[in-house]
């Protein structure tokens, strides 16, 4: 069989349902939803799934085990551990994708460029995608057994970042500062999600809503993006992405990849952290 390769950052259900057993490819499925809508992504992975899908948990098992912050990164050590039992192999080719369209699988997309892994790709469009194509789908008791894979992570710098890279990137100019949530929750106009939070947002940021850069969960074609982002993005300029919970920050950051930058960090704390009680500097309104 030759060899598996992709055709960029982004896969359609119809380049997908044509390799879908090639031998390296492995398709992870990142589906995860915020906790108000008491919508569990591992039990419906289970139910519904595109062939051989693996669930890709980054709220509960591939993440820093003793933070009091929400599926942040894990250390090189853990996500090896954690990625070798979902069978990823040094020559995989992944696909990841989420029920949702275009939400939580550029997360996965970014932890496994952040940790070396490169030949990864979003399924545009994601599970409802698949769906409306009329492709197949199984379920965990159809899938096959999965051989532990051979990867070694190594953590590349800069892909995520620091508060301690936020607070010094406030006053340069030389970076960028993006806010993926609402314009509500950015101008402080509204309580946050999670309880005890501060309202407002980052000193100097810019608010990029994530559902800016979709359109009915296929991501906005290239030419769009370039547009949205030449007017948030001084050329030569690092961007620091931020949301919520780092969840759609991945989102932005996928968005401006997309569009071609490539100095681009994700703020993994992000407001669960930023907004916490304490000395941190919030501002309200535009």
């Amino acid at each position: 069989m030759h060899s598996l390769e992709l055709p960029g950052s982004l896969v359609n259900a119809d380049w997908l349902y044509d390799h879908i057993d090639h031998s390296q490819l492995v398709l992870f499925d990142a589906s995860w939803h915020m906790p108000a809508t008491q919508r569990v992504a591992r039990e419906e992975w289970r139910k519904q799934q595109i062939s051989n899908a693996r669930y890709f948990d980054f709220d509960q098992a591939i993440c820093a085990p003793d933070s009091e912050l929400p599926h942040m990164m894990p250390d090189a050590a853990r996500f090896t551990t954690e990625v070798q039992k979902l069978g990823l192999n040094q020559d995989s080719v992944v696909v990841v994708y989420d029920t949702l369209g275009l939400f939580s699988s550029p997360r996965v997309w970014w932890m496994l460029r952040a940790m070396g892994f490169e030949s990864c790709a979003i399924l545009d469009g994601g599970l409802p995608a698949w769906k409306k194509a009329g492709y197949p789908l199984s379920n965990e008791t159809e899938a096959s057994p999965v051989r532990p894979g051979n990867f070694v992570a190594a953590t590349v710098a800069n892909r995520f970042c620091d508060v301690n890279v936020v607070l010094d990137a406030i006053n340069d100019q030389s970076v960028t500062i993006l806010d993926a949530r609402s314009g509500e929750r950015f101008r402080g106009e509204v309580e946050e999600p999670r309880p005890g939070l501060k309202k407002g947002h980052i000193p100097g940021a810019s608010n990029l809503p994530f559902p800016n850069l979709v359109s009915e969960g296929i991501l906005k074609p290239e030419s769009e993006l370039k547009t949205i982002f030449r007017e948030l993005i001084p050329q030569g300029n690092h961007t620091i992405c931020s949301c919520g919970s780092g969840i759609t920050a991945c989102v932005i950051a996928f968005g401006a990849h997309m569009a071609g930058h490539h100095n681009v960090s994700v703020y993994d704390g992000s407001w669960c952290e930023w907004g916490q009680p304490g000395d941190l500097p919030v501002v309200c309104g535009d």
